[in-house]
């Protein structure tokens, strides 16, 4: 037995020398992985982090992980959660990602959120950074799930206890309550203050700057930016959510031409920015023609950037820039649905108009549908038109009256009258009817509901695109 006993460590002793052995026999390696990443080979960054996950490294499944999350493929970000699922009772890394992840994952369950919270407060606890906001975000969005927590309050507390990012989770909080516009002095103060430690703030001294027309301000923090960018300090993805703020009408006097300004030079390291471009001149045309457009969404659809697919399909449906051509508009719409609401709801339009020749009434539905549950408020109108026109399909009065209601409560202007037509057409019993599915589509939709002037934190309004069709 004692014998057996030694054999059994020598072998295990000779497992861990072969695994101490880099660049040997092709075994797998973190160092690897991490400068695989380094030189953009995410196939050989994957290849030896899987097989170290496989082994049961906790580091190694948290990078695989992650790779998985970046991909957008959503079979990709099943096997994320699960993967994380595997490191996250070792390691606290881990817990705050799946944490992240739950957190912010579409029509999440209230187990899924109470979840989440659980293993943000775990991974808090353990010194994980990054885990305050996206519980803080957590509590502002789903409400229902913590009805015991008075959000502000919490805050509160956590700014008292000096807890990094407590301060931005005051913005997160001014957002949600539409109240932004009011404590302009308060969230300037704050992210002066916190600027050199998170990024985020140039987005949000950006927004402040914008909103209150202060030109000085805002060229100074421009050229702040820059110099962080150019020493590594500041991520590409910031700069482009800048230039967003600056191209944005709405928040103020836009400035196109500077945004394209910022995007023109992160875009050969950050492909996301070709889309950001083309993007700007659709929106401004005098920046630049139509070839200048293509070429730019040649770039993204090179860098297989969905959003660019999405546009460049939404030029060919809307007949405008270029001939339309449906056929075409399907054909990239397609390869970004998977990722881009928008392209669900034109898809669904293409369907449900015709415009291949004949009305495609099933996959006008599955296309507006999933549009619609993914926050594209607009498929919620169309749908309303599919159910009471009853082109191709037999009319529903009920399912109509569902989402006639759902584009009025997101705030769609041409949909109050179809909804009061709808709603004079129902007998008292089919009213009742049509609020239980109504209610029961709302359930359903959970995070994926989402209003004008619903919760926007500094995070989303940083890192995500705009919820409207391109």
């Amino acid at each position: 037995m004692q014998m057996a006993g030694i054999q059994t460590q020598l072998l295990l002793l000779g497992v861990a020398v072969a695994l101490g052995v880099t660049g040997c026999a092709g075994l797998p390696d973190q160092r690897l992985a991490r400068e695989a990443l380094a030189r953009g080979d995410t196939a050989t960054a994957a290849q030896n982090y899987r097989q170290l996950a496989d082994l049961g490294y906790a580091d190694a499944q948290v990078g695989l992980a992650d790779l998985q999350l970046e991909s957008g493929d959503p079979e990709q970000l099943r096997q994320a959660e699960a993967t994380y699922r595997q490191a996250a009772t070792h390691s606290p890394r881990a817990a705050a990602r799946l944490g992240r992840l739950l957190a912010s994952k579409p029509g999440a369950s209230a187990a899924e959120q109470r979840e989440a919270e659980a293993l943000l407060k775990q991974a808090m606890a353990a010194g994980e950074q990054n885990t305050l906001l996206p519980l803080a975000l957590l509590y502002l969005q789903a409400p229902q799930s913590f009805p015991q927590v008075n959000a502000q309050q919490q805050i509160s507390q956590w700014r008292a206890a000096g807890q990094p990012q407590a301060e931005l989770a005051q913005l997160l909080l001014y957002r949600s309550q539409g109240s932004y516009d009011q404590h302009l002095d308060e969230i300037e103060r704050i992210c002066q203050a916190a600027l050199a430690n998170n990024d985020v703030c140039y987005v949000e001294l950006a927004t402040v700057y914008q909103k209150r027309g202060q030109a000085e301000q805002q060229q100074a923090l421009l050229a702040q930016l820059a110099s962080a960018y150019q020493q590594g300090l500041v991520p590409a993805q910031r700069v482009d959510a800048v230039a967003q703020v600056l191209a944005d009408p709405t928040l103020g006097t836009a400035d196109p031409k500077t945004a394209q300004s910022l995007l023109e030079p992160i875009a050969p390291v950050y492909p996301q920015a070709w889309v950001s471009l083309a993007r700007l001149l659709y929106d401004n045309p005098e920046l630049g023609d139509v070839e200048q457009l293509l070429g730019y969404l040649d770039k993204g659809r090179e860098a297989a950037q969905p959003r660019a697919e999405l546009l460049l399909g939404k030029l060919y449906y809307e007949g405008k820039l270029l001939p339309q051509e449906p056929f075409k508009a399907e054909q990239h719409l397609l390869k970004a649905a998977a990722s881009e609401p928008s392209a669900n709801y034109y898809l669904g339009q293409i369907y449900r108009r015709g415009y291949l020749g004949q009305v495609y009434p099933d996959k006008a539905l599955d296309h507006l549908l999933s549009a619609a549950r993914s926050g594209q408020n607009s498929a919620d109108f169309a749908l309303a038109q599919l159910f009471s026109q009853g082109r191709g399909i037999r009319p529903d009065p009920l399912n109509a009256y569902v989402f006639s209601q759902l584009a009025v409560q997101a705030g769609k202007p041409e949909a109050a009258e179809l909804a009061a037509q709808i709603e004079q057409q129902l007998q008292p019993a089919q009213r009742a009817q049509a609020q239980q599915r109504l209610q029961a589509e709302q359930q359903f939709r959970g995070a994926y509901a989402r209003a004008p002037g619903g919760p926007l934190s500094a995070q989303s309004a940083a890192l995500q695109h705009e919820q409207n069709p391109l």
